[in-house]
């Protein structure tokens, strides 16, 4: 069997998975780009990362051999492949990996059979041009003369086309922590004469070169911790990985992957919206076409599974990719918002394959435009800053913008570090990125990768072994049920305060007072997950009890049960009773169930881009996180309202059924962002309009929800609002707070038989007719105040005390405490035009507790000094800080004891400001 050439990517990607299911592999779908319970990962960068706890003997899977096509990311960590992109034929940062697995089963020979097999076989690649590598034992490990061994009897090769290198190219490492080993590559040569000689020597993006296009991982062992040993895994195991891009390239007989059916378009696309001709070549329009297409999957991707452009960690990695991207367009003479265009180009192209790009289409295009409009907007300016600033460099003779210059940049107008690095290469200038970088950091901006040493706790991994199976989960049908304990974690917190830190540890036997995690082999307890909190509740025995207050799930089939002992003692093998908390899952189902219908209500009123984007649930909380990009009207808070306790009346039932994740979709199901799915999935179905995916507990029935109250709405970040309600009994309690607020409203304002707004309108005005009266009295009894604090004499008498001070005459004074800004501003100002059209003037006074101050200046004293930098250091001595315009500028301070210090010292500040 062999395909024929050149072959769509669509075709290569299904010929793959059925080669591997013909040979006993289950087919696994892609993970997720967002690791799901991986905290040492920004996003998922190979395909063996969904298995990762599968090679380490962590979790068990139903199946030995296992394919996939997934997704990857590579742009940060060891795996960081940006800055090539779109200068090399072969690098992107968003790219499809076909992997065949082996968890113990087969090992190097059968894995070096079947690559060689598809490859020549059923792909018809020529041997001629391929060479292959192995691990020439570097680094305290032997070489690897048994794939050599292999790979000669498979092929025929000698030992001129099975390369030997070292560890930085052929031993594989998911990470700073994880399972890894040596591995084996096959590499093809593009061009018509393969040349060994020339091996190493990269593609050139229009010319000839060797690329690696398959690699087996001989899984053999694990590193635990960062820098740690090495550590034999419990079975030896096989990871492959083969990019999709680099296949179809080969297979369709082109140098780059940007001319395959995967990324042409897309290359395309950019093309056509710059009105400029794509050639191919290494020019820096077709090297910008080329990032426009990678970003722009990249970040399609990205906002399908949830993550928006922000300025931490992952969603600061999307930001900066899309401002790339941007950035390329502006060079390219792309003058208006175009990326959105790009990423519906990729929703087209690669929906079919991956539906939840087709299923947020809209979410994809809305958040891309409008995180182009806002870029827009300040990137002409920060470029100007940047021209502005390479004049003064080139004038200085300085090559290097300084770390304060490119942090400003990030800080204020939102240009990632490389994308300021980029914009200075093209004039010749270097930057302090490290300086920068660490200005960034102690600002709170941009917080770092995912931390590589974040792993689980040791005694979470000890508690998992020690269970034959994954924690069976009872709670759907039942909130009791009874069991046998198989670990006992004792909970201790060492040091204080910021320090603290909590200390684990594997226990036999746990007595009153001891704070515990409970592991037990089944459990009604919902752990903590999909936005939905952890249950509470008790675990008994004869004579123990302990208060459940949490339920988590910190790996992959182990629930911990927090809490404290509160009676007795407990023992590890000891059969317990677990009950969980009625009344908090009730009203927890309530709002869970709450926010589906109110998912449905959103996008009903606002449109389909109004997607959930995170949520959390508890029996107090029902809060629900969503796409959007301006604050609801009254109205529409009104609409959703409606719709959801409309549909709260039907008292629709609630049904749920466990199906293969494409029939849920065939049916209409909509997946949540927060949620990690598997191969099965929970339907829930809340009448014929509300169909979602979700692991949590649900009410029975949408009457069981009770009133749905809407009791806040707001920003949370660009292009996400937040929503807050209460269902049930709680929006019960808040609508008697509403009442009783208004009640006190009514007897405060004594309306209680009228109209209480226009009772409150009246007294509004009222009291803004007084306060305008009490300002004129103000302003009329500092006119005629004397120079001392209340004295008499008038506004004329104040002037007595002016200096001459280079030609300006200048006044400070004290004048009664109490004085308000507005009345301290108008009498500065009338003190400066008695003075005459060269004046500068300082009043201040004591209002409470705080000092004010006030300075005004002719139009011809600016000319000379500014008000608001003579105020500044004014400030500082009464403790506080200040600023304006170069006529007029205010500060406030709390050190009222030095106030008559910061007035006087108006007049040094003059002369240092004129001193020549």
């Amino acid at each position: 069997m062999s395909i024929a050439t050149p072959a769509s990517s669509d075709l290569l990607r299904r010929t793959f998975l059925e080669f591997f299911a013909q040979r006993g592999h289950e087919i696994v779908p892609s993970a997720p780009l967002v690791p799901q319970n991986d905290p040492t990962l920004m996003f998922v960068n190979a395909g063996m990362v969904q298995f990762k706890d599968v090679f380490t003997g962590k979790d068990r899977r139903p199946y030995q051999r296992a394919a996939s096509s997934q997704k990857c990311i590579r742009i940060s960590g060891k795996h960081n492949d940006l800055e090539n992109v779109g200068v090399t034929a072969r690098h992107q940062t968003f790219f499809e990996m076909l992997g065949n697995f082996s968890f113990g089963d087969y090992f190097k020979e059968d894995a070096i059979a079947f690559a060689w097999e598809l490859l020549t076989k059923v792909y018809d690649i020529s041997p001629s041009r391929l060479v292959v590598t192995v691990y020439n034992g570097e680094g305290g490990f032997p070489a690897d003369d048994e794939a050599a061994a292999i790979w000669r009897k498979v092929t025929g090769f000698g030992d001129d086309r099975i390369l030997r290198l070292g560890l930085a190219d052929n031993f594989w490492t998911m990470g700073d922590v994880g399972p890894c080993g040596p591995c084996s590559e096959i590499h093809f040569f593009h061009g018509n004469e393969p040349d060994v000689a020339r091996f190493g020597e990269e593609p050139r993006i229009d010319g000839t070169g060797w690329t690696e296009i398959w690699n087996n991982v001989f899984m053999q062992y694990e590193r635990v911790e960062k820098d740690g040993p090495l550590v034999p895994l419990p079975a030896p195991s096989i990871d492959t990985g083969m990019g999709l891009e680099r296949l179809a390239s080969v297979l369709q007989g082109v140098t780059s992957n940007y001319d395959t059916d995967l990324l042409r378009g897309l290359v395309d696309k950019a093309a056509e919206l710059s009105g400029k001709p794509y050639t191919g070549g290494s020019a820096d329009d077709d090297v910008s076409m080329r990032v426009i297409a990678d970003h722009a999957r990249t970040a399609a991707f990205l906002i399908a599974e949830g993550v928006m452009p922000e300025k931490q960690r992952r969603e600061y990695v999307l930001r900066r990719v899309m401002r790339r991207a941007i950035r390329h367009g502006h060079r390219l003479g792309i003058d208006r918002p175009f990326l959105h265009e790009v990423t519906l180009e990729v929703v087209r192209r690669m929906g079919e394959t991956y539906p939840e790009l087709r299923d947020r289409r809209e979410l994809i295009a809305r958040v891309t435009e409008d995180e182009e409009v806002r870029f827009r907007s300040t990137l002409k300016r920060g470029m100007k800053i940047l021209d502005e600033r390479f004049d003064e460099m080139r004038s200085s003779g300085e090559r290097t913008l300084p770390a304060a210059a490119a942090a400003d940049l990030y800080t204020t107008y939102g240009f990632p570090l490389d994308l300021t690095q980029v914009i200075c290469a093209e004039s010749n200038f270097g930057v302090d990125v490290q300086g920068a970088e660490a200005i960034i950091k102690g600002a709170g901006e941009a917080d770092g990768p995912i931390d590589p040493t974040a792993a689980v706790d040791p005694a979470h991994r000890e508690a998992r072994a020690k269970l034959a199976q994954p924690v069976v989960f009872t709670g759907y049908e039942h909130e009791e049920g009874d069991s046998e304990i198989v670990a006992i974690v004792r909970v201790d917190v060492q040091g204080e305060g910021d320090r603290a830190r909590k200390v684990r540890a594997l226990v036999e036997r746990a007595e009153a007072g001891a704070t515990v995690e409970i592991v037990v082999r089944e459990t009604p307890f919902y752990a903590e997950s999909g936005g939905q909190v952890g249950d509470a509740g008790e675990v008994t025995a004869d004579g123990a009890r302990v208060e459940v207050k949490d339920t988590q799930k910190p790996l992959t089939g182990l629930v911990v049960h927090e809490g404290v002992v509160s009676e007795g003692a407990l023992a590890v093998g000891q059969r317990v009773h677990l009950a969980v908390d009625h009344a908090a899952r009730s009203a927890t189902r309530r709002n869970h169930s709450a926010t589906h219908v109110l998912h449905w209500a959103l996008r009903k009123v606002l449109g389909e881009h109004a997607q959930q984007k995170g949520s959390r649930v508890g029996p107090d909380v029902l809060r629900f996180d969503f796409t959007h990009n301006r604050p609801l009207t009254r109205e529409e808070i009104s609409r959703i309202e409606d719709l959801v306790n409309e549909k709260v009346l039907t008292n629709a039932k609630v049904t749920t059924e466990i199906l293969p994740m494409d029939e849920a979709r065939r049916r209409g199901a909509m997946a949540i962002f927060e949620e990690k799915y598997g191969d099965t999935v929970r339907m829930l179905t809340m009448t014929p309009e509300v169909v979602e995916l979700c692991g949590g507990t649900h009410a029975c029935a949408l009457g069981d929800i009770g009133l749905f109250k809407i009791t806040s709405e707001g920003g949370v970040a660009a292009g996400v609002r937040r929503i807050l309600a209460s269902t049930g009994l709680n929006a019960l309690a808040y609508a008697r707070g509403v009442e009783a607020e208004l009640a006190r409203a009514r007897q405060v304002a004594k309306a209680q038989g009228g109209d209480l707004a226009e009772k409150i309108g009246k007294i509004v005005a009222h009291e803004r007719e007084l306060e305008k009266k009490v300002a004129e009295l103000e302003r009329r009894i500092l006119e005629g105040a004397g120079p001392a604090q209340g004295g008499g004499g008038g506004i004329d008498a104040m002037l007595d005390g002016a200096r001459d001070i280079g030609g300006i005459k200048v006044l400070a004074r004290r004048v009664p405490d109490g004085t308000n800004p507005g009345a301290l501003r108008d009498l500065a100002e009338k003190l400066r035009d008695k003075l005459g059209d060269r004046s500068a003037v300082l009043l201040g006074a004591a209002v409470g507790d705080k000092a004010q101050l006030a300075v005004m200046l002719s139009k011809a004293a600016t000319e000379r000094l500014k008000a608001g930098e003579l105020i500044k250091p004014i400030a500082r001595i009464v403790g506080g800080s200040g600023g304006g315009r170069p006529d007029m500028a205010q500060a406030g301070g709390t050190d009222v004891a030095q106030l008559d210090a910061a007035i006087a010292a108006l007049y040094t500040e003059v002369e240092r400001a004129l001193a020549p």
